[in-house]
């Protein structure tokens, strides 16, 4: 009959002097505070950083000047041209891309470049488009649409007058908005006595005035250097480039 013999026990470990006893190491909870507070704090610098970048970037599209417009101007597409800019609490002040101004009238003049603001609009008045027969050499060589002209009936035989009608010098016209420009020619063959048309909105009930104060005369156009209306034409006016320099009284 065999008999076993038990392994003998190990001795106990015992722990160094001094030394605590060894823990476990827990695996980390999910819903550890601290793990849910950085969490937290990652997520709100995302969406500030997203703020603070959508608020630099909140332009409106607006619409601005194509160019210096008197006061009066019937506006039409290509006197603007649509911006992007931050306006903030301003905005409802100036004219959003989304309304389209054409045919509207100027109660002010702007500048080259200057915001439309709302204010500076207004509906167009019982206006006719009266175009000026004036012979090119009298009409300021650099005359666009949205200045401002001082139109003279002059009797004199070189530009078509009719020295029987009366005065020799009325202004028929004083600070008329230029709608357009028609007839003058560039090339080599332009001369002086080409016939330029230039366009002007008159109320309709005073355009039989303006043209009564023609009365068959020949026209001399006289350019502002400003688009206000308050220039001082005696002063500020720029006379048409080929014919005479001016009317004299």
């Amino acid at each position: 009959m065999s008999t076993s013999t038990a392994a003998p026990a190990a001795p106990p470990v015992e722990a160094a002097p001094g030394s605590s006893a060894p823990r476990r190491v827990r695996p980390p909870r999910w819903l550890d505070l601290r793990l849910v507070l950085g969490v937290l704090l990652v997520l709100g610098s995302v969406l500030l950083g997203a703020r603070v970048v959508t608020a630099a970037d909140a332009t409106v599209p607006v619409w601005s000047a194509a160019g210096d417009l008197a006061a009066g101007t019937v506006l039409d597409a290509d006197d603007l041209v649509a911006v992007d800019v931050r306006l903030d609490d301003v905005a409802a002040a100036y004219l959003a891309t989304s309304t389209r101004p054409a045919g509207r009238v100027l109660a002010r003049a702007v500048r080259d470049g200057e915001l439309l603001p709302r204010s500076a609009l207004e509906e167009p008045a019982d206006l006719v488009q009266l175009a000026l027969p004036v012979q090119a050499g009298y009409v300021p060589p650099q005359l666009a649409r949205g200045q401002l002209i001082d139109v003279y009936a002059v009797a004199d035989p070189v530009v078509g007058a009719d020295t029987a009608t009366g005065g020799d010098v009325d202004v028929v016209l004083s600070g008329a908005p230029v709608q357009a420009v028609t007839g003058r020619g560039d090339g080599v063959l332009s001369t002086s006595g080409t016939t330029v048309q230039v366009v002007v909105a008159v109320p309709a009930d005073g355009a039989a005035d303006v043209l009564a104060a023609i009365g068959g005369r020949g026209l001399v156009v006289v350019q502002r250097t400003s688009v206000d209306t308050d220039t001082d034409t005696g002063t500020d006016a720029a006379p048409a480039g080929t014919g005479p320099a001016g009317p004299t009284g």
